[in-house]
């Protein structure tokens, strides 16, 4: 077997606002391996001022990666832990080389075309013309779940357009999140909380900055709202820590971007820790090319979730690869007849 790796960028079609900054680009890697004349396609999706693996030796790391690639996929897992965008691309390399080099990485009634994945739409932050002519777009496509990054702009103003959605929709409609990617202080977070409260939420994401968890351990016991971890579980390798978090802060839910928590396996292990607790869980990709949204996208479909996912990234891109991931009324659906190209 050998295998090679190649960067590519993703180009957004609109710079997208978070409380982190806007994003134009996002710089992706594939690895492809070959053996016995079929190939294997992973891609390893480390964000950019996010990922624990954005270090300065990550394509340092990958070649290392391909050079020893006959250590076999679980040996290379355990030495990549650091590394949890690297061992997602190679999971995802190893199933598609086991798949005759398909895409179709988890056949289920998804991929044959007989069911679809609940989705919810995502409004980016800018200002409040832009994020209302998106909310207009979002409930125009269909979708019955949005969510909308707040914490980059006046809060006052984010509160009128979470009301000027309830007075249109209630929450029998509309399901409303937000995510604050960690905008709000310790000390102004619980009354934001309860003013956001107002609007009948489903929940916010990473209201403070990760890493206070006896600051969001009292959050989530007071808060009047749901909140769901995201970048709290970013750097957590180990079971016992990933236990210990959860048992510390008592989230009402986890969020889990394989490309950032170590793929498939370890965001099962987040998975089975979460069930034995009692916490509520859904995923989410992490701005992914289509090759990372397809096999998070049909795992996910295995998990059978009842929630909506986070997975309605693969438009956000002037230079995507052609999938048959389309999404249509608020759902995520795989039309078989749309042919990859998938050529770089």
């Amino acid at each position: 077997m050998t295998a090679t790796y190649k960067p590519y960028t993703l180009n957004f079609k609109q710079a997208s606002g978070t409380s982190r900054g806007i994003l134009k680009t996002k710089d992706t890697w594939f690895i492809v391996l070959s053996e016995n004349g079929k190939s294997g396609i992973g891609e390893c999706g480390m964000f950019r001022g996010l990922s624990i693996d954005d270090r300065s030796d990550f394509e340092d790391q990958l070649q290392w990666t391909c050079n020893h690639i006959n250590l076999g996929l679980e040996h290379l897992l355990i030495e990549l832990v650091e590394f949890p965008s690297i061992q997602f691309g190679l999971e995802m390399a190893f199933k598609s080389l086991s798949s005759q080099g398909s895409f179709e990485l988890f056949p289920s009634d998804f991929t044959k075309e007989n069911a679809s994945i609940d989705i919810n739409g995502l409004i980016w932050m800018g200002s409040e013309s832009f994020m209302k002519d998106q909310i207009k777009d979002k409930l125009a496509a269909g979708f019955s779940c949005i969510k909308m990054k707040i914490g980059a702009i006046d809060f006052q103003t984010e509160l009128e357009l979470l009301k000027s959605i309830r007075q249109e929709f209630s929450s029998n409609t509309i399901e409303l999140r937000v995510d604050a990617n960690g905008a709000f202080s310790p000390l102004e977070a619980l009354e934001k909380l309860k003013r956001l409260s107002d609007y009948d939420l489903h929940s916010i994401e990473q209201p403070i900055r990760q890493g206070q968890w006896d600051e969001m351990a009292k959050l989530c016991e007071q808060t009047p709202l749901p909140i769901a971890l995201d970048e709290e579980l970013i750097g957590v390798f180990s079971e016992e820590k990933k236990s210990t978090l959860l048992e510390t802060i008592n989230p009402q839910y986890i969020i889990l971007k394989p490309s950032l928590v170590g793929g498939f396996q370890g965001s099962e292990s987040w998975i089975k820790l979460a069930r034995a607790k009692q916490i509520g869980w859904w995923i989410t990709s992490a701005l992914e090319s289509n090759i990372g949204l397809n096999a998070i996208a049909q795992w996910t479909f295995t998990l059978n979730s009842n929630l909506p996912q986070g997975l309605g990234t693969g438009s956000l891109f002037t230079n995507n690869f052609d999938s048959p991931l389309v999404v249509k009324n608020g759902t995520l659906q795989y039309e078989k007849h749309i042919n990859w190209n998938f050529n770089i």
